[in-house]
């Protein structure tokens, strides 16, 4: 059974058939290749995407090339390897663009991660995964199972340099609690296209949140959909991209299910010549969706010159049956006030930067829930702000808005 299968069930209990609803931002979910055809970069979901940096990852070559991995395994989790037809049967999100069709079908299998049901973990399980070459072309599946009405906190850490394209599938069970974060520290030459697609249970709680440092080019892709009503999804984000990055990363809440809630807050710094982040957020309200809850935001803070920041959010509702629904964004450049007040009680305009930076990102820091990883990456934020803000790096000239 598939995982479209498994919610058009779940939902016929409880209200009318899941219908099909097409969308030019999230083709339809496919595990046929001859579905996602390689892009043009023509394509509404790849126009942002410099194709040739990719590195002709979407050729779709066989590798054998693996990361590294380091764990950590609290009692009542579990780690093995299933088989691809294995983890489709698991009810995983289909793959909705050619990356995620390229993993399944080319990683050879995949990774499961099992916490049992009804576990209470009091420390996070953490998997460290790191390439050793940007020669290396890596093709990864995982999938993260939640059991029912378990509480756990899942840490994937990415770095090194590679090549890699994967695809990692959350399920989690009626009535858990899951805090997903994902890390994204590589090398300055890697390249990792990543989709995370999770299925939320039955009045289950999950929180995702995407970390994006380092990389030559990182895009990410998180699906969410609901097996069942009273499920809520919190995503969060928060990304620095430097001269030459490449960050893009895009969202999609499929409300599948009534009384269902979405809140999505991805906020990022951009500083140097030819910096680029993207951020494209996708919420879909269908007929069977009642009572949902849902609202998007994106914030970017441009710290210098030659930057440039993408945000394009998306509503596309077809009940007027709903609790509430919204989106903001906005890009700017350092607020003239908050600097005024810093610099009139003393503080020179460097440090002045630094703490207006720090307040902007301090607020999802403190959500990740893991007090070890929340003081890396206030150290990191830390580290990028001495290239350029610390040093009084100039702030653009022409904003387009105060963050």
């Amino acid at each position: 059974m598939t995982v479209t299968d498994s919610v058009r069930s779940a939902l016929e209990q409880d209200g009318p058939t899941l219908e099909r609803v097409d969308s030019h931002l999230n083709p339809p979910a496919s595990y046929d290749l001859a579905d996602h055809p390689v892009p043009t970069g023509r394509e509404e979901v790849w126009r942002f995407t410099p194709l040739k940096r990719l590195r002709g990852i979407l050729d779709g070559e066989a590798s054998d090339a693996h990361l590294t991995w380091e764990t950590s395994l609290p009692a009542g989790v579990t780690l093995s390897t299933i088989t691809t037809e294995e983890a489709r049967e698991l009810g995983e999100l289909p793959p909705n663009e050619r990356p995620a069709a390229l993993a399944v079908a080319l990683a050879g299998g995949a990774a499961l991660l099992d916490v049992a049901a009804e576990a209470e973990l009091d420390e996070p399980v953490v998997l460290r995964l790191k390439g050793t070459s940007v020669d290396d072309l890596v093709w990864g599946h995982l999938v993260l199972r939640i059991g029912a009405h378990a509480r756990a906190t899942i840490v994937l850490e990415h770095t090194g340099s590679a090549r890699y394209c994967a695809t990692t599938s959350v399920l989690v069970g009626d009535g858990a609690e899951v805090n997903v974060l994902s890390l994204h520290d590589w090398d300055d030459d890697a390249v990792h296209l990543a989709r995370d697609g999770i299925r939320v249970g039955r009045d289950a709680r999950v929180r995702h949140t995407a970390i994006s440092f380092g990389g030559d080019l990182v895009r990410m892709h998180a699906n969410v959909e609901y097996a069942g009503p009273g499920g809520e999804a919190e995503l969060l984000g928060l990304y620095f991209a430097d001269a030459g990055q490449h960050i893009e990363h895009r969202l999609f809440a499929d409300h599948t299910a009534p009384n269902t809630k979405s809140h999505v807050v991805y906020k990022g710094a951009l500083q140097g010549q030819g910096a680029h982040t993207v951020w494209v957020g996708n919420v879909l309200i269908r007929k069977v969706a009642v009572g949902i809850e849902t609202y998007e935001e994106n914030r970017n803070l441009v710290l210098t010159d030659g930057c440039q920041a993408d945000s394009v959010p998306n509503l596309e509702i077809e009940t007027g049956e709903i609790e509430g629904a919204g989106h903001a964004s906005a890009t700017g450049r350092f607020d003239d006030e908050q600097l005024f007040y810093l610099r009139s009680r003393g503080i020179e305009e460097a440090e002045a930067r630094r703490l207006v930076v720090h307040g902007f990102f301090n607020d999802l820091v403190r959500k990740v829930g893991v007090p070890e990883l929340e003081e890396r990456l206030l150290a990191t934020v830390e580290e990028e702000l001495e290239k350029n803000v610390s040093h009084g790096g100039s702030a653009p000239a022409s904003p387009r808005g105060t963050v």
